[in-house]
């Protein structure tokens, strides 16, 4: 999961971001509306976390522009403020969540992992395929009932993999939601990653390679973990 905090503490933009990470979900820092409307316009985010108080256009007008733009990203308000009428005017905004400041951030954390849940048209928390058992919310994973040891990476990748249901995801789109912003585009960084992932998960080899387009979760296992598919 790849989330956009739009949020003009630094400190607490930081300290969000750091955590998230910990949880195996990379995180986008936008300090100022313009700064925000730059990167969701350049990259592609599941869910937007705004502050509403911020410089530049406020999280009360990026909230506007991403119901107008026709988008089905889910977003979630953080405000100062408990008042309800606060709250109401956020959702009406089309705000799909509320957290008031300061919270916990294993209160942020569950409500991503639900938001993003919903998105995926009411997918169910655990998610299983050709034996695999991946658990967002506990960060666990299971092959056929034996429990993989996964770094977050490794977890953020396998979970991108899972979430499509055996298609076929490029490296451009696994570094675009499991890396952040800094990550450098011409890096081999998902190729050494899936590499160790295959390791972790053990043989058969459960992720396959597709020539030239990208990874998928090989539902009748025994992939090829490098070059084409087995035919």
């Amino acid at each position: 999961m790849r989330v956009l905090i739009v949020e003009d503490e630094p400190y607490l933009a930081e300290a969000v971001r750091d955590g998230l990470r910990l949880e195996a979900i990379a995180a986008d820092i936008a300090g100022g509306g313009d700064t925000a409307l730059e990167l969701l316009s350049t990259n592609t985010y599941d869910i937007a976390v705004l502050d509403r108080d911020i410089p530049g256009p406020s999280g009360d007008e990026i909230a506007k522009r991403i119901v107008a733009s026709g988008s089905d990203m889910p977003i979630l308000m953080l405000t100062a403020a408990d008042r309800l009428d606060d709250k109401a005017s956020g959702f009406e905004l089309g705000a799909d969540d509320y957290l008031t400041k300061p919270f916990e951030l294993r209160e942020l954390v569950l409500r991503l992992r639900a938001l993003d849940r919903r998105r995926a048209h009411h997918r169910p928390p655990v998610r299983e395929i050709a034996g695999l058992h991946l658990d967002p919310f506990r960060r666990e994973v299971y092959r056929d009932n034996r429990y993989v040891a996964l770094t977050r990476k490794q977890f953020a990748v396998l979970e991108v993999l899972v979430s499509a249901e055996g298609g076929v995801v490029s490296a451009e789109a696994l570094l675009s939601q499991a890396w952040d912003e800094n990550a450098n585009p011409f890096t081999n960084a998902v190729r050494i990653t899936v590499s160790a992932l295959r390791k972790r998960l053990g043989e058969p080899w459960i992720i396959a390679t597709v020539a030239g387009v990208g990874y998928r979760i090989d539902t009748q296992a025994g992939a090829v973990p490098d070059g084409r598919e087995r035919g």
